[in-house]
């Protein structure tokens, strides 16, 4: 099925950098070369792994000269960017130069407008915001929009969640904390009566129950990705809201607002890093909801999704590493498999739900997928509805 080696050059070998490689190059059609600033980083990736389809290097990717240099001498089909999000603009450039794909995990949303410039009639594809929120959940929304004739509501629903909290935050930091200060810390976009709106981060909090348990949720920004551009003139509400277990707003409005450590974010970093654990025994929460109408009545659908940790390559991942990389693997190989079909800036909500899922890479998401993965799509009245949409589409 997939006839050809693609080339890609993965930038970063932390979290999500790691496990990105290790899938593709262990897929068998993959040829990666993974680069870190740090090069004992990336060779233990290396390592870890083994083959022949994976190659580690020492390169600062934040000098430009440097990068350049690397991707004439070593042209490849994609640069993956898995480094923080401040970074990304500088890749993207490289990328152009270079004439080749590009793909990122930022949230930030001022980085995703310059990756937009940047793209602009470009040949290759510029695809940021993958992964997971944005990334996977824009994707899941963008397939329940699919169904509605008119829209009233979406909401978006993401949460990285330890599986047994024990602290007063009852969090554990599961991937970048600069990532997740920046979500915290931004102003967020929402969509209030069909018009892009800004609403302060840690506001908008709410109550939300999925499967009998008990979670709150609030505004933190990059979630929403490119849906407001895309939807929003057509929809009196959209927004994008992290799920944490009740208590935690609370904390972090004490911290970044009360204590004012939204000003001094490298503070809040050795904070976070020094009192929060880490861990691998995690959840990750996807929630969708669309209202609108279909044939003339006003209908809800779902998509509830909670994926665990799991044993990829002999090594146990955590759920935030497993649906980051999943996300944006699936995405690589969809673009690389269809040549010529995405150019210019690609918005994560071109992707089909039902292409992702049957992915090599994207089936982590799938319910029943694995053994560690549980599930549900709820859909009311979706089979008549979609048979006689695809009857007057003839």
């Amino acid at each position: 099925m997939w006839g050809r080696m693609h080339r890609v050059l993965i930038l970063g070998a932390g979290k999500i950098g790691a496990l990105i490689s290790g899938l593709l190059a262990e897929s068998g059609s993959y040829r990666v070369q993974l680069a870190d600033v740090d090069g004992a980083a990336a060779d233990s990736v290396v390592r870890a792994h083994g083959g022949t389809t994976l190659s580690a290097l020492a390169l600062d990717a934040t000098q430009s000269a440097a990068l350049a240099k690397h991707l004439s001498e070593h042209p490849v089909d994609a640069v993956i960017s898995s480094l923080p999000f401040y970074c990304n603009t500088g890749v993207a450039e490289a990328a152009r130069r270079a004439q080749t794909h590009y793909f990122d995990l930022t949230e930030d949303v001022e980085v995703t407008r310059s990756v937009r410039a940047i793209a602009a009639s470009a040949s290759r594809a510029f695809v940021p915001q993958c992964g997971l929120a944005p990334g996977f959940i824009s994707i899941a929304a963008a397939e329940l929009i699919t169904h509605f004739d008119t829209l009233r509501a979406v909401k978006l629903r993401v949460g990285a969640l330890p599986q047994h909290p024990n602290n007063v935050l009852k969090y554990s930091l599961t991937w970048s904390t600069e990532g997740l200060i920046n979500e915290y810390g931004n102003p967020c976009q929402a969509v209030s009566d069909g018009r892009l709106v800004e609403v302060a981060p840690l506001e908008g909090l709410e109550e939300i129950e999925i499967d009998g348990m008990r979670y709150e949720a609030f505004n933190t920004s990059g979630g929403l990705g490119s849906h407001a551009e895309t939807h929003g003139a057509h929809i009196e509400s959209m927004n994008y809201k992290t799920i944490r277990y009740p208590g935690h707003c609370e904390q972090m409005r004490l911290l970044m607002n009360d204590l004012k450590l939204n000003h001094d974010r490298a503070t809040l970093k050795r904070v976070l890093e020094n009192a929060v654990p880490q861990t691998l025994q995690d959840v990750v929460i996807v929630y969708a909801a669309v209202t609108g109408t279909q044939d003339g009545q006003l209908r809800e659908e779902n998509y509830v999704n909670k994926v665990y940790p799991q044993v990829i390559a002999g090594r146990l991942w955590s759920a935030i590493q497993v649906t980051t990389a999943a996300g944006i693997t699936a995405v690589v190989d969809l673009v690389l498999e269809h040549p010529g079909k995405y150019h210019g800036f690609v918005a994560q909500e071109q992707f089909r739900l039902t292409d992702i899922l049957a992915n090599r890479f994207g089936r982590y998401y799938a319910p029943g997928g694995t053994k560690h993965v549980s599930g549900e799509v709820v859909v009311a009245g979706k089979t008549g509805h979609q048979r006689r949409k695809k009857a007057a589409n003839g």
